[in-house]
């Protein structure tokens, strides 16, 4: 079966592709193999070179690199250049301390020496979502590859332009032929190519069954997988909070990528003091947003990733609706061509409904309002999932007691959740296990070696 990138926004069909052949296939992943033994003893003076060219390239053509994210996925024209440069700046930052986050680390023992030694481990399989084509997979490539390990990409399947942009873009920055390589294959052949001995381990970002399905592929040939999932993530608000500040970041914090985001907030819960006033405030900005064609830049909202996700996101408010829970704005998806769908807002929502807890992948809130901070926590965490959380308030003590009840791998105070390659990100519970970004990305696919030299 064609492999096919569609525009969101009209329904037209860009390109297909067709998938790779089984020579084909066995051709890519014994490059990655013969190119891992040369590309391991490269010296991070050569592959830090490398990296910033990858930077500089990015953002030489962060134009043309976000008209194909916006063409491919919708994602709106400017949010789509800012991916562009928020790549350069992890490739950058990984260009200049991959170095200093792999140095041998001596540990004091009996022994007269004895330290630990940071090695690649070979080539890994990185099975990446198409809600950010780009960033999604350059924050896996720039540590993996600065480690000395190659990467295969198995992007998702409506994006393959941007996979295929992605394999040019390393080539061009002086990445040798293999170190960084596209596979256009469907989902299905994912467990057979973990099955191969010269991938050594695999990365996902992704829905919380695509992560069991590959985490169990994995386990079951005892490789090392990071999986990065979904999440329901909490944003709180007390009544100590800058109010202005925190409604209008709340607004960002859900619609930011059309809402098609892990770490978008999607649950609301405000404190009863002010909740009458934060939903009077966020209804009005939700309404304000302007939803249209993603290529024009005065345009807040795009579109959904395709139809399929205006439906599933249409029948999980119904869903909540017959449960009990009432619309205060949108909930319908608008008429006409294209995968769009309004910014909406929930409330009065019943425990037992998808809105409680469920990841909505869409521009989709749901307040509830709680009585304290104890209460806030305790609805924030009933939840499988454990990805991110933004806190609003002033209150040190309160500060405190969010920091450490707040099940998440992530706590932004003041500020909404994102992701920053000085950072490590991830979640706990069914959002999955590992990490990205900062030092602990870079370590999660190496080998942690421990030397001990006695006399």
């Amino acid at each position: 079966m064609a492999i096919v990138s569609r525009n969101p926004a009209t329904g037209e069909i860009l390109r297909t592709f067709e998938p790779l052949t089984e020579e084909e296939l066995e051709r890519r992943l014994q490059l990655a193999a013969e190119t891992f033994v040369s590309w391991r003893e490269t010296s991070f003076a050569t592959r830090s070179q490398r990296m910033l060219r990858a930077a500089e390239l990015l953002e030489q053509d962060k134009e043309k690199i976000g008209r194909l994210m916006t063409l491919e996925m919708g994602k709106p024209i400017r949010a789509a250049i800012d991916e562009a440069v928020k790549c350069a700046s992890a490739c950058r930052y990984y260009a200049e301390h991959a170095k200093q986050f792999l140095a041998d680390e001596i540990v004091e023992t009996s022994a007269p020496l004895s330290y630990i030694r940071y090695q690649p481990i070979g080539p890994v399989l990185a099975v990446m979502p198409w809600n950010y084509p780009f960033w999604q997979v350059v924050r896996f490539a720039a540590p993996a590859l600065m480690a000395g390990n190659v990467g295969l990409l198995k992007h998702a399947s409506n994006v393959p332009q941007s996979a295929l942009a992605l394999e040019d873009l390393f080539l061009r920055a002086g990445f040798p032929e293999g170190a960084f390589q596209t596979l256009l294959v469907g989902a299905a052949r994912v467990d057979a190519i973990l099955d191969d001995p010269r991938i050594r381990a695999a990365t996902l970002t992704g829905s919380e069954a695509a992560g069991i399905e590959v985490g169990v592929s994995a386990a079951r040939r005892i490789k090392k997988v990071v999986l990065e999932l979904g999440g329901s993530d909490p944003f709180i608000v007390m009544r100590s909070a800058n109010f202005d500040q925190a409604v209008e970041t709340a607004v960002r914090a859900r619609v930011a990528n059309n809402g098609q985001s892990c770490i978008a907030a999607k649950r609301f819960l405000i404190e009863e003091s002010v909740a009458e006033k934060f939903e009077r405030a966020f209804v009005q900005r939700m309404e304000a947003l302007r939803v249209g064609d993603p290529q024009d830049e005065s345009i807040d909202v795009g579109p959904l990733v395709s139809a399929s996700a205006v439906s599933d996101l249409q029948e999980q408010v119904e869903q909540s609706v017959r449960a009990g829970a009432r619309v205060l704005t949108g909930g319908r998806p608008l008429p006409g061509k294209g995968s769009f769908y309004p910014p909406t807002v929930l409330t009065d929502i019943p425990r037992f409904s998808p809105a409680y807890s469920e990841e909505f992948f869409g521009p989709v809130a749901s307040i509830f309002r709680v009585r304290d901070a104890a209460d806030a926590i305790r609805l924030a965490n009933d939840t499988r999932f454990g990805l991110g959380a933004s806190v609003w308030t002033q209150d040190l003590r309160e500060r405190e007691q969010f920091i450490a009840e707040l099940e998440a791998g992530m706590v932004f105070v003041n500020k909404m959740v994102a992701s920053d390659p000085r950072v490590p990100f991830g979640g706990v519970k069914q959002s999955g296990f590992g990490r990205e970004l900062g030092s602990f990305g870079i370590r999660e696919f190496t080998n942690a070696k421990t030397i001990w030299i006695e006399k």
